[in-house]
């Protein structure tokens, strides 16, 4: 298994170009063909229009928008020739989020980056980054607005609560596995805990780790472990998976997105919310 189509989102954000630098990385470790998708936040010419005196803001805003949008398609087409590495740039036309959605149903991978409320440019629509994950039909990795990543995927640590979505992103993560020097397996779940300070792992959650640690053995994963996931009582499971992923040095996280009903963790919370929201290292999610 392997990736061979890849597709990065491109804005006008600080962080696109380190998005980029990424993408390549991993475009040249898979052989992968890489999209260069330019994505930016657009506002309705009619809200301009209908009040007076604005129609002139918009047409200079356009301006800066074509002129930013062909910075970044210089940048990318010099770093594609630089890194040797066979891609294509490509143009959002209409909605932003429905063009990324749509181009990602043909990618074996898309690259966005996690949103930055210091950063407008990286602005593209209210929750943009959950929206890709629910519609692309594969697997997204979400790298963090903060940091530099020159590994991803030497360390890989798996969340695993059995359910359909954490498989899914496992089965998604494959090529990441299969090449990575170390593979933790924990099992993750919001189970209260018997004490003020472990969580016990059911039996069953066991041996279904143990199926799992199998199974990507027979996919070529050199090293893999299955480790406790100790926590306090009252630690979110998201904040806690970061702690963890932290102090193991582990350089991608793998996890399936949204187990609950998208509306319901959004109002009360959940681990994919507190991921996105305060990550600390790339994350590879599957729904």
């Amino acid at each position: 298994m392997s990736y061979k189509t890849i597709m990065v989102h491109m804005d006008t954000s600080a962080r696109a170009s380190a998005r980029l630098s990424l993408a390549l990385k991993l475009g040249r470790r898979f052989g992968a063909h890489l999209d260069g998708l330019f994505a930016a936040f657009e506002p309705r010419p009619r809200e301009f229009y209908v009040m007076a005196g604005t129609a002139d803001y918009y047409d200079t805003h356009r301006k800066l928008r074509r002129e930013q949008r062909g910075a970044i398609e210089r940048l990318f087409r010099a770093e594609l020739a630089r890194a040797q590495v066979d891609g294509a740039w490509v143009t959002a036309e209409g909605d932003p989020v429905t063009a990324v959605m749509q181009r990602s149903r043909s990618a074996d991978l898309v690259i966005v980056g996690q949103t930055d409320r210091d950063d407008p440019e990286s602005y593209i629509a209210e929750h943009f980054t959950e929206t890709v994950l629910l519609g692309a039909g594969g697997p997204v990795l979400v790298v963090p607005y903060a940091g530099s990543f020159e590994s991803v995927g030497e360390r890989v640590l798996v969340a695993w609560n059995g359910s359909r979505e954490a498989a899914r992103a496992v089965h998604d993560a494959m090529p990441f596995i299969a090449r990575a020097a170390h593979v933790t397996i924990v099992a993750a779940s919001a189970t209260a805990s018997l004490s003020a300070s472990t969580s016990i792992v059911p039996a069953e959650r066991q041996a279904s780790c143990a199926d799992l640690a199998a199974m990507l053995a027979r996919h070529g994963a050199t090293k893999v472990e299955i480790t406790r996931f100790d926590r306090d009582a009252a630690a979110a499971t998201g904040d806690a998976l970061l702690s963890f992923a932290a102090d193991g040095g582990y350089d991608l996280l793998v996890m399936g997105a949204y187990g609950h009903a998208r509306l319901q963790e959004l109002v009360l919370g959940g681990a994919t919310r507190s991921i996105l929201a305060t990550m600390t290292l790339p994350v590879l999610m599957s729904h």
